[in-house]
């Protein structure tokens, strides 16, 4: 009896411990830790903190590749505002030196007003340049027979439609008197200055071809040197700069002395 009184008063007393050992032991501390939503979101997200940098980083990128456009840009606008001012700068040069060629009284005069028939030349002037403009409008019809007066009447006006500035007319006004006198005493002059009108035009092509022609059809005309030169000037301009130098060489070795020959050789240096 007492060894089962016993038996059970061990058993009651070991109830409580095994009950105790049954129930699962929590850190408090432990359990709030990591925060909630950790590696998802919040200070301590690490994907969460990388993204918005990424971002900025993207944003920069964009900011610089569009600064570099624009200065790109603002280069080549420089660049076309550069050759805008040599060419217009190129056409002021061509008027002023198309300015002095005229006032040198390079090409023969007409009649002074003042002579005893100053007011008859005048008069045929005008006709003659009235005619010379229709000439213009019409393919001509071949070259005529020699008449001296007659020429000089058509050259001048031709002429005076450069002291106008009115170069399309006297481009046209200059073809015609070559194609009706291909042979006048003034033809080689008349060749020179279509040269000249047709570059202050900036008919560059037209320009090179009058004034090459000069030396091909009129070779002991005292216009070639000139001519030569300004061919050369055209043709560099053109950028055809292989054919200047052999140019610019035959100005200076074929007609040494003349104006044309010193600007032929300092043109040489420069190259």
């Amino acid at each position: 009896m007492r060894t089962c009184r016993r038996a059970l008063t061990v058993l009651a007393l070991s109830l409580p411990f095994t009950a105790w050992a049954a129930v699962p032991v929590v850190d408090d501390n432990a359990s709030s830790y990591p925060p909630a939503g950790y590696g998802t979101s919040g200070a301590y997200a690490g994907a969460g903190a990388s993204t918005p940098a990424s971002a900025q980083g993207q944003l920069f990128m964009q900011l610089q590749q569009m600064q570099d456009q624009i200065s790109r840009q603002q280069g080549i606008i420089e660049e076309l505002q550069n050759d805008v001012s040599r060419m217009k700068q190129e056409n002021l040069e061509r008027y002023q030196d198309l300015d002095r060629r005229i006032s040198s009284g390079a090409a023969p005069a007409a009649t002074p007003d003042n002579s005893s028939t100053g007011g008859a030349s005048n008069a045929a002037t005008g006709a003659a340049a009235g005619a010379a403009g229709a000439a213009a409008q019409q393919p001509a019809a071949g070259s005529e027979p020699a008449d001296p007066a007659k020429e000089k009447l058509y050259y001048d006006a031709a002429f005076d439609l450069i002291k106008q500035k009115d170069f399309d007319k006297a481009s046209q006004a200059f073809t015609a008197f070559l194609r009706k006198y291909p042979n006048s005493q003034y033809a080689g002059n008349a060749q020179y200055w279509l040269g000249e009108v047709n570059l202050a035009k900036g008919d560059l092509q037209g320009a090179a071809q009058a004034f090459a022609k000069v030396s091909q059809s009129y070779p002991k005309h005292s216009k070639v040197p000139d001519s030569l030169y300004k061919l050369a000037d055209v043709e560099r301009r053109l950028g055809r700069t292989d054919k200047v130098k052999g140019i610019l060489q035959q100005v200076v070795t074929q007609y040494p002395g003349t104006s044309a020959a010193q600007l032929a050789q300092r043109d040489l240096q420069k190259l």
